[in-house]
């Protein structure tokens, strides 16, 4: 039996200084890359720590205990991730998502939430202020979450079968625990509630059907995600990828599934309703079908580099610009440069039948900047 050799660099001193132009701009609400994509969703992790070691993201032969997490030192505080929040959404940023790691993990994470609430976009509308969690904490942070403003939550849930969940997990995590919290953050009013579920060949691609089963005909949506070649630590390999079209083909010899039109341009997912109206599932096929021509995402590390794609080798230190003594408009003309010359289209290049982890070189891992 062949060891699997995992590389890993730290990905986190990989970053640049950003410049900020001499001749200063008031943002206007709009700004675009290279390929006209406009900036339109920010996704801020939090933090880089989780309760889980999910084999795909945070494996334990990597993550274990001897694996230095930043100081809380490094974090943004909260009033520096409001403030550049402030500046993404005088550019166009309508969407936010709090990320990690796993954000509940961050203590007064409702105090963030409360003070992102707040912010509107320059017409004067409510952002779509969301979190991705892995459930494990929701069951008694719903409520707060709720009452401090947020919208809604996205659960990652790979199985409902306990021991593959377990497996996946890699810390012992009962499943009956996440699905209670899905439940209380629905009674609570944290919805539509999304249910992300990352198929990995051989580990649970058994459970697609029963997942769609359980979820059908109920307030949730279940979304499907292509296992990634996200960072250095998992392994990846394309030949544990089930293709989307699988995943539909499976659920549709059962099920009968409908496409219908995406919600908005630069969606993830490519929607599906079951045919006899009994809800709807989603496919995120960002190995097979690369959906980079509608990107319209920025990332926030939990230290406060911003990077332009999920599968970036560096990163650009507004925390320094942040700490540095910038203004506002120094700071907003920076994130309006570093937007406006972004190239990134990564999944569009990739070569699918070739690419190892090996060959993947130095890239930034998903519990850094979140998924």
């Amino acid at each position: 039996m062949t060891e699997k050799v995992i590389p890993v660099a730290d990905y986190r001193s990989l970053n640049t200084a950003p410049s900020v132009p001499a001749s200063l701009e008031l943002p206007a609400g709009f700004v675009a890359d290279t390929l006209a994509r406009p900036l339109h969703d920010l996704r801020i992790s939090v933090t880089d720590r989780c309760n889980f070691r999910c084999v795909y993201c945070m494996p334990k032969e990597v993550f274990d205990t001897d694996y230095t997490f930043l100081p809380q030192t490094a974090l943004l505080s909260f009033e520096e991730i409001a403030r550049v929040a402030k500046l993404f959404v005088a550019h166009g940023v309508e969407k936010i998502r709090l990320t990690g790691g796993e954000p509940l993990l961050r203590k007064n994470i409702e105090k963030l939430i409360e003070m992102l609430s707040v912010l509107r976009t320059p017409d004067g509308r409510v952002l779509d202020l969301t979190l991705t969690t892995n459930g494990s904490l929701l069951a008694k942070k719903a409520q707060a979450l709720k009452d401090a403003g947020l919208k809604r939550i996205t659960v990652s849930l790979d199985s409902l079968d306990n021991t593959t969940f377990k497996r996946m997990n890699d810390v012992d995590f009962p499943v009956s625990d996440v699905l209670h919290g899905i439940d209380v953050a629905h009674h609570v009013g944290l919805g539509p509630i999304k249910i992300n579920t990352v198929v990995k060949r051989d580990m649970n691609d058994s459970e697609i059907v029963p997942l769609a089963r359980h979820f059908k005909d109920s307030p949730f949506i279940l979304r499907f995600i292509e296992y990634m070649d996200v960072g250095s630590s998992n392994g990846w390999k394309m030949d544990e990828v089930i293709p989307s079209v699988e995943v539909i083909r499976r659920i549709n010899a059962e099920m009968p599934l409908l496409a219908i039109e995406p919600n908005y341009v630069g969606e993830t997912a490519s929607r599906w309703r079951y045919a006899d109206g009994a809800g709807e599932i989603g496919v995120i096929s960002s190995v097979t079908q690369a959906f980079c021509n509608t990107c319209t995402r920025a990332r926030l590390s939990t230290e406060g580099k911003l990077y332009t794609c999920l599968f970036a080798t560096t990163g650009h230190d507004l925390r320094g610009l942040i700490r540095g003594g910038k203004s506002d408009e120094e700071i907003s003309t920076a994130i309006a440069h570093i937007w406006r010359t972004r190239t990134d289209r990564y999944s569009q290049l990739r070569t699918d039948n070739t690419r190892t982890q090996e060959q993947a070189g130095k890239r930034v891992e998903m519990s850094y900047i979140g998924g």
